[in-house]
């Protein structure tokens, strides 16, 4: 078994198909903030995402839930807006000064990407923002501006055994992995883990702004759609709990993959899908990327432990399945196939058992059942 890489750079191939480097300066982007979602039954989302996981209702309406996790301050992480069409409406992030956003109107602009701006904000909380359709076709946003609510860290009388405590990331579904990449370093992200095969395909990369494994990941496959949001937790034992209140309510279907501990990232991690399908995780324990040369982890697609650090297989939905995303008309944006070889065709039989060593050729945990 081929161990994984270290670097000291991104190992990821260039692109054949650049997006160009714009001459304007990228935004200072802080970290991954929010996600606004499109939901066709805002009653069963509240009780999935309150109800059962826990977070917060800062402010809610007839048509609008704002959901924020327990060690936030700002207005919300998660907005739940009833729509026709289950999709992402926003991938928000928080710019280090109002100056930001004009270096986003500046660099989007000069990409040829469609740019709006609200001085009122998109949503309730948020003031100054700017959305773009991203070079890949995804719904961005930017903003500065706040709302303060109370940071209930302290509150443990409200917090239940599973408490969500953060946002720790979103996970972007596009075709051409190594073109996000070169973009998204433009943008000033950095690689932190990626995989790769012997050939030098990219199947997914790692990339992030506050000091942790990443605020964003972008995994081959047909794009652009969202594979997953992620809420972190402060220990295991909290993801643990939630399987437990899962089981407890009889909603146990709603795991779709995990409990497990990834070697990607080394997090203990938890899938979920909410009623309309979107997927979230539940995440904790990963490391410290803080310093400008943290190493870069590359694994090999053949390493049944990149995904599961214990070998366990991958769900082929985890593979198959992501939410639309929205153009700023709010219609879904539509999928460019990938036609770079596909992680799930190269590590998952039709079984969906995955491949755990490549040298012992067809051998696969289905085959001790």
């Amino acid at each position: 078994m081929t161990e994984p890489v270290i670097t000291d750079s991104s190992p990821i191939p260039a692109p054949v198909n650049r997006v160009p480097t714009p001459t304007s300066p990228a935004p200072d982007i802080l970290r991954c903030a929010y996600m606004e979602i499109v939901v066709t039954d805002l009653a069963a989302s509240r009780e999935f995402y309150v109800d059962v996981l826990g977070l917060v209702v800062t402010e809610e309406d007839a048509t609008t839930i704002y959901l924020r996790s327990f060690e936030e301050f700002i207005h919300h992480n998660l907005v739940l807006r009833q729509g026709p069409v289950a999709a992402v409406a926003a991938f928000s992030y928080r710019v280090r000064t109002p100056e930001d956003l004009d270096r986003a109107v500046a660099f989007y602009t000069e990409l040829g990407c469609r740019v709006e701006r609200n001085t009122a904000g998109y949503t309730k909380g948020i003031g100054d923002s700017v959305r773009v359709e991203d070079p890949l076709g995804f719904p961005y946003e930017f903003f500065h501006d706040v709302e303060h609510v109370e940071r209930l860290a302290w509150a443990y009388h409200l917090q239940t055994p599973g408490c969500l405590v953060r946002l720790d990331h979103f996970n972007q579904v596009t075709p051409d992995v190594p073109r996000a990449v070169a973009y998204m370093e433009d943008l000033g992200f950095r690689v932190t883990e990626d995989i790769q095969d012997e050939a030098g395909t990219t199947y997914a990369a790692w990339m992030r702004r506050k000091p942790t494994v990443h605020d964003t990941a972008m995994t081959g496959g047909d794009g652009p759609r969202m594979h997953h949001v992620a809420f972190a937790t402060h220990e295991k034992h909290n993801i643990i709990a939630i399987c437990d209140k899962l089981g407890a309510l009889r909603k146990s279907d709603t795991i779709e993959r995990g409990p497990g501990r990834h070697g990607v990232s080394n997090a203990f991690y938890l899938y979920l899908r909410d009623p309309d399908g979107h997927r979230v995780e539940i995440y904790t324990q990963d490391y410290y990327t803080g310093d400008p040369d943290n190493p870069v982890v590359t694994w090999d697609v053949h390493d049944n432990q990149r995904r599961d650090w214990w070998g366990n297989p991958v769900v082929p939905s985890w593979y198959t399945d992501a939410s639309l995303v929205l153009d700023l008309d709010g219609q879904p944006q539509p999928l460019v196939t990938r036609t770079d070889d596909s992680e799930m065709e190269v590590t998952v039989g039709a079984d969906g058992f995955s491949y755990t060593r490549k040298e012992d050729g067809d051998f696969k945990l289905g085959h001790t059942l």
